[in-house]
Order: C-alpha cells, then structure tokens, then sequence
C-alpha cells in the first residue's frame, strides 16, 4: 500500500487570500505551523518562533492562532487539564488518545469505532455530522515475574 504524505497546508497562501498581512513574525509562526506534527499549544508555539525570531510576542501567536482557527486552516483542542492545543485541519478524520503522564497526542484511526458510531446514530434516527473521540489513559506498566 503506497499512501502518499499528507499534503501540507500553505497557511500563508490562505491568509493572503483573506486579506490578512503577512508580516515577518506571523511567517515564523506559520512556517513553524506548516513543519509540525505534533499538537503543539500556544507557548510551545511561541518558544519555536522566539528561537528563529526573538522580536515574536506571545500575543502575536495566539492572534494568529485565532485567525487560522477562525479561517478553518487548524483545529484547537482543549484536552482536559492541559491548555489547548493545535493541529492542521487538512488530513483525514482521526482520535486523539492523550496520555495522563506525559500529555503526549497520540493520533490513531479506528475502522471498527467510525462503523460503530454509525450504527449507534442509525438506531437513534440520526446521521453524524461531527465528531470528535479522546481517550485519556496511562501507559500499562510491565509486570515483573
């Protein structure tokens, strides 16, 4: 099976397309953005950016963050007891399992859950529009003999 990569936004493109300026910290940022593949928040966001660019204010990020948000270019999460987090919202539809211990975003896909969730709003006379499935757990430690 040759999956292609997932294509990468070109959130500078969109902004200008809405007519936002593109000034050099907001480049920072949304290079920062195009690059990642984690879930990162907004301070792990500014302290990328401040290392190629000290000028770049944490206010600066969490405009911009609004903006793609608002524009429909990523998505925020807020995982409960962490602050909230972002993700591109290109790609294909996937959960997010967070881990108590280390907060780390594990992406995964399930056939059998999607199937599920179909039949349970089928039942119920409904059709889903949205979704969105977080599992919260910890690591199963190894049992010593």
């Amino acid at each position: 099976m040759n999956a292609s990569p997932p294509k990468r936004p070109d959130y500078e493109r969109e902004m200008r397309r809405a007519g936002v300026r593109i000034t050099r910290p907001r480049r920072v940022i949304l290079d920062i953005l195009m690059a990642t593949e984690d879930h990162p928040d907004a301070m792990e966001i500014f302290q990328r950016a401040s290392a190629v660019d000290k000028s770049i204010s944490l206010s600066t990020v969490y405009r911009t963050m609004k903006l793609l948000e608002a524009m429909g270019a990523i998505h925020r999460h807020a995982f409960a007891g962490g602050p909230s987090r972002f993700e591109q919202a290109s790609g294909e539809h996937h959960d997010h399992l967070i881990d108590l211990d280390t907060g780390d975003v594990i992406e995964f896909r399930s056939k059998r859950i999607e199937e599920l969730q179909d039949e349970i709003a089928r039942e119920l006379g409904y059709e889903i529009v949205h979704h969105r499935l977080e599992l919260y757990g910890r690591k199963r430690r190894k049992r010593s003999a």
